[in-house]
């Protein structure tokens, strides 16, 4: 096996896991998928280790391995924390994956990587400052200032979804819990369950939030007023962002980020809310879809490096 480096990608979702290779050129030269032995942690390292091994095969080559993973290391123990797939809370993933493999890895949030993959040759391509945005079954985001990502000193950077909602209505206060510990949280509001629960509360039926996408693109009077109250609680929610980080671009990924009807008039929603008075902040779909975290894994190494 040539001693000639490439970079490998590995997602590690709560249901599937993802390796890719790719070249200088960010195009994908191998690609691998397992189904994730998410209640087996050893299970988990021994399918990343395969994964990666049989990349390599196929290609002949040493590759440097980045990891996009739920929840994140913590910089105080070297632990995973805040991960939804439990089997990884506690547990020093990073060292074992190197102890495995016999190298360095980089390990890195999951969102964190779909900001980084859409900023270095994505959606927000050749912006100084992007915000990358996970809208699926959790809320979650990543920060990219000049090609870098900014993890943060406690590994907390672009967890918005963990903020409470902006200005909420009398109607909305205080919000659900979530699974934190804390009522009102953005990931209450704006998860595909969110959705859901809202078209539940006005119309008595259950659908997700895929389904009530597709019933309101039909003339579902209910769909349509739930997707409205989503999107002016996205625009509050991203508002908030825009005071703190002011973001060239903003990136929206995830499974609800493919609702058409979300970019109308987001916008000028989003303007009405932050303080300013004119919005120059774009807000785009992103490029590469569900390729974009795997794809920002692999981005961990080369000429964008990690700085708090």
């Amino acid at each position: 096996m040539t001693n000639e480096s490439i970079r490998i990608g590995v997602d590690l979702g709560g249901t599937k896991t993802e390796a890719v290779a790719l070249d200088d050129f960010g195009k994908i030269i191998a690609r691998r998928r397992v189904t994730t032995p998410a209640h087996d942690y050893a299970g988990i390292l021994r399918s990343i280790t395969a994964l990666v091994h049989e990349i390599e095969l196929e290609l002949n080559r040493r590759a440097a391995v980045g990891v996009g993973a739920p929840g994140s290391i913590s910089p105080r123990t070297g632990l995973v924390k805040n991960s939804n797939t439990a089997t990884l809370n506690g547990r020093a993933l990073q060292h074992d994956l190197e102890e495995a493999l016999g190298r360095d890895v980089r390990v890195e949030n999951d969102a964190n990587c779909f900001a980084l993959s859409e900023a270095v040759d994505g959606a927000g391509a050749g912006a100084r400052v992007v915000f990358g945005v996970i809208l699926g079954t959790g809320v979650g985001g990543g920060v990219v200032i000049d090609g870098q990502l900014i993890p943060g000193r406690n590994r907390l950077a672009g967890e918005w979804g963990h903020n409470p909602l902006p200005w909420m209505s009398a109607e909305e206060f205080p919000g659900r819990r979530c699974y934190c510990g804390h009522d009102g949280c953005i990931e209450t509001f704006l998860s595909g369950g969110g959705l859901s629960r809202e078209y539940l509360g006005r119309s008595s039926l259950s659908h997700t939030a895929e389904e009530v996408a597709g019933r309101a693109a039909g003339g579902d009077a209910q769909a349509v007023a739930a997707l409205v109250a989503y999107r002016d609680r996205l625009a509050r929610a991203l508002a908030g962002v825009v005071n703190v980080v002011d973001p060239d671009v903003i990136v929206l990924g995830g499974g609800l980020s493919n609702i058409g009807d979300l970019y109308g008039n987001l916008q000028r929603e989003v303007e009405k809310y932050a303080f300013t008075d004119t919005l120059d902040t774009k807000i785009r779909p992103n490029r590469h879809g569900d390729s974009g975290g795997v794809r920002g894994a692999a981005w961990l190494w080369g000429e964008n490096r990690l700085k708090e």
